[in-house]
Order: structure tokens, then C-alpha cells, then sequence
């Protein structure tokens, strides 16, 4: 099988991340990374043994596939120029800015049979991926998400909702075979310009009920998404991967431990986006579940303003 040769545009936090998963799968050419700051950019490309450019216009030339894990608002415009060159894009989540940017990058994929993929990393989680066999018909779903802001000193221009919340957005959708019929939200900003802890119910076509919180100012860091369905209740824990599921039978409650195989999500992400390009195959979280966990995130912050006047 041929090589793709991949490139890494943005290598603060995640994007070094990237570097690292990319530079030890097989089939794939860690060619360069780039990223404005030099001195940093420097130092990951000499730990992978790459090349350096501080201009992503470099890159057009050398590789097949790119991660693009830069600030939000840069999404659209280098993302659009790297498919107008016929590169294959995972792009970090959310997806852009708008759902427009979205809907065009999607386009322009679909025009030129190209990959593009979103970083909605969760659905890699190997505790996700161990429970959809005991997945049925979600009636209720109850998600939370927090961790201290300390750990988020990346995150300069989003609130928590597309910061954090998004993961869960993305995976709720995924569970409930339904449109969202409606929306409440409420959200306030304590250290940041944005909204810092947000909650929001989300009620579906089918009667299907989400409730989601989400937080970036809390001490302890948490996790968790509980599934009650009809026969069954779901309990996973993203951050010590463990799940359980809750039955009753007859009069008896019983509980069944969740058997979890331990693999690196962000490494199962990048294997899949490879084999995407390898195998010209649908991406797991491809544009349109990018663009769909992005609208949903927009509809909440626009409750959000409402509620606060």
C-alpha cells in the first residue's frame, strides 16, 4: 500500500499531539509541520525529525493529507485552500466558525472525492466505541463535562460550549436517531469573555431527552454520560474508562461491567482518517456530522444571549 504523505499546519497542544501519533503509524510519511511560532515549530519538527515551514502555502507541494489544528477562525480560510489544492483535510473541531464555512468546505470535498474530517476525538474513546453494541433506543441521556481552566490556556477563542460541550453535542447526535426539536440553554462567563459553564436540555422529534453540562472553571475533572433506555441503563466514564450497564431482570437488578480495550483515541482517530484516504471510505465524523454537532452548538449559544436579557 502507498504511503500518504501528511503535514501538520498548527503544532501548539494538539497539533504537536498529532505530530507524534502520525510520525509511528505505518503507511504514513510524517513530511513537515508549520506553525507561525518558530521557535516552538522548530522544536517539534526536530523531535519527529521533519521539516519546518512557517507557511502553510509551503505544504501544497509536499504531502497527500493535512491536520489542521489551528485557532478557530483560521479553520475555514486553510482548510478551503489546502481541498482547493486536492489535499485531504482532518480538520480539529468545531469545524469553522459558521455552518456556512462548514456546508462550503463540504462541497468542495464532495467535488474533488476528497477526505474531510472533523476532531471530534470522543468518538474514538474506546469506552464509547465498547458500549454500541448495548446501544438500543436512548430515551434519556444525562452528559458532564468539567475540568479547571488552568488546563485550557490553549482555548483563547471559544466559550465552553464549542470548546467542551461540542464532544458531547457530537456523540448525543450520534445516539438519537431523531432531529432536535428544541433547545434551552443557559450559560455564564466567570474568567473569560465567553460563556465558562453552560447547561442545556435538548429535546428530539422522537421524545428523546438530553440533558448536557458543561464546565471549564471546576476543580475536579469529570467526564460521564448515563443512558437510560427502555430495558437498560448506560453509565460511561470517559476520563478512567469505565462503563457499566444497569439491567433488571425479572426482580432482580443486575449489573454487567463493560469490558474496555485500552487504545489511545487520538491514535485511532489518525488511523482512520489514513485508512479513509487509503480506502476512499466515508470518515467516522466526516464534514457533515462536523457541520451537524456545529449548528446544534450555534443554536445554543444563540439561547444562550436570550437568556441573559
Amino acid at each position: 500500500m502507498v504511503n500518504v504523505n501528511v503535514g501538520v499546519v498548527g503544532v501548539g497542544y494538539l497539533g504537536a499531539l498529532h505530530a507524534r501519533v502520525y510520525s509511528q503509524l505505518r503507511n504514513v510519511n510524517l513530511v513537515c509541520v508549520c506553525d507561525i511560532d518558530k521557535k516552538h515549530a522548530k522544536k517539534v519538527a526536530k523531535k519527529r525529525r521533519v521539516w519546518y515551514f512557517p507557511d502553510y502555502h509551503t505544504l501544497f507541494d509536499k504531502v497527500d493529507a493535512v491536520s489542521i489544528a489551528v485557532p478557530t477562525n483560521l479553520h475555514y480560510r486553510i482548510a478551503k485552500e489546502f481541498l482547493d489544492n486536492n489535499i485531504h483535510v482532518l480538520i480539529e473541531k468545531p469545524i469553522t466558525e459558521t455552518v456556512d464555512e462548514a456546508q462550503e468546505l463540504i462541497d468542495i470535498a464532495d467535488s474533488k472525492n476528497l477526505i474531510l474530517q472533523v476532531g471530534h476525538i470522543e468518538r474514538f474513546n474506546p469506552v464509547v466505541r465498547a458500549v454500541e453494541p448495548f446501544l438500543k433506543n436512548p430515551r434519556f441521556i444525562e452528559s458532564h463535562r468539567a475540568g479547571p481552566y488552568k488546563k485550557k490556556k490553549r482555548v483563547k477563542d471559544v466559550g465552553v460550549v464549542l470548546d467542551l460541550m461540542i464532544h458531547d453535542i457530537d456523540i448525543i447526535l450520534s445516539l438519537v436517531d431523531s432531529e432536535v426539536e428544541s433547545i434551552e440553554a443557559v450559560g455564564i462567563s466567570t474568567i473569560s469573555p465567553y460563556e465558562d459553564i453552560a447547561n442545556v436540555r435538548l429535546t428530539f422529534k422522537n421524545g428523546t431527552i438530553a440533558d448536557i453540562t458543561a464546565s471549564r472553571v471546576t476543580k475536579e475533572e469529570i467526564r460521564k454520560i448515563k443512558i437510560s433506555q427502555k430495558d437498560s441503563y448506560i453509565v460511561m466514564d470517559y476520563l478512567h474508562h469505565v462503563a457499566q450497564v444497569v439491567r433488571k431482570k425479572g426482580n432482580k437488578v443486575l449489573k454487567k461491567k463493560i469490558r474496555i480495550e485500552k487504545r489511545e483515541p487520538l491514535k485511532q482517530e489518525l488511523k482512520s482518517f489514513i485508512a479513509c484516504i487509503q480506502n476512499n471510505t466515508k470518515p467516522l465524523v466526516s464534514g457533515i456530522e462536523g457541520k451537524s454537532a456545529l449548528s446544534v452548538a450555534m443554536d445554543i449559544l444563540e439561547k444562550i444571549e436570550l437568556s441573559k436579557k
